[in-house]
């Protein structure tokens, strides 16, 4: 049986609407301001600061106030710390909300039972948790078939993360897919670890020619429809 691992954040679900909600929240609307732009923004900079975090360097608040006074710095936006724990707290009450597409939800019901179903996701381990909740995932991928960075101590791009995943469900690499949108952190993580990797490219992003990416889909049809022929 082949397996088919996902990444959560802008993968499983699109991340870009609780940012978007929280924007909202506390500017309104009106602005002018193209937020699909300053959500990729956003993921730039949470990438920077997750990974200080994951060092030990900063604490988790740091980690939220950096990455959003960087986002909004970038676009002329002075958000003092308050103000920017507010944007979070904001976020991450819309995270509460999410949902998947009709079209995802599908695709895991096509795929239960004839792959293996799991998640790798980097993050603090209730936060992550709280996530897969919401969004229902644990219908399709068991609980055992959950990995989170927060709860291992490693993360992805280290293939520490991966190859502790072989061992835990007896995986065989050639027949094991990581589906991720991150080309650094999913795609190069997967391919160093032996695994076949699908970049589950939502934001045309372009990739550091590291590595090659075994498929490219850019829409969740179109990742549905080469999961479906993979198997």
């Amino acid at each position: 049986m082949k397996a088919f691992l996902f990444d959560v954040d802008d993968t499983l679900y699109n991340q870009a609407q609780p940012f978007e909600r929280a924007f909202v929240r506390m500017f309104g609307t009106g602005t002018g301001l193209d937020l699909e732009e300053m959500f990729v923004a956003s993921k730039r900079h949470s990438d920077i600061a997750f990974e200080a975090s994951s060092r030990g360097e900063i604490s988790l608040e740091r980690m939220y106030i950096n990455r959003i006074q960087g986002t909004f710095g970038e676009f002329g936006i002075s958000m003092p710390e308050e103000r920017a724990l507010a944007f979070q707290s904001y976020y991450m009450e819309a995270q509460g909300r999410l949902e998947m597409s009709d079209e995802m939800k599908s695709a895991l019901d096509a795929f239960a039972g004839k792959a293996l179903l799991g998640i790798i996701t980097n993050g603090p381990t209730e936060h992550q948790w709280d996530k897969i909740r919401t969004l229902g995932l644990l219908k399709w991928i068991p609980e055992k078939n959950v990995f989170v960075s927060g709860e291992l101590g490693v993360t992805k791009p280290d293939r520490a993360i991966f190859d502790h995943v072989v061992g835990k469900l007896g995986l065989n690499r050639e027949e094991s897919y990581y589906i991720g949108d991150s080309f650094e952190r999913d795609i190069v993580g997967a391919a160093r670890a032996g695994w076949k990797t699908v970049w589950f490219n939502r934001r045309g992003s372009i990739g550091n020619g590291a590595v090659t990416p075994d498929y490219v889909a850019r829409t969740e049809r179109e990742a549905r429809e080469l999961l479906t022929k993979i198997l």
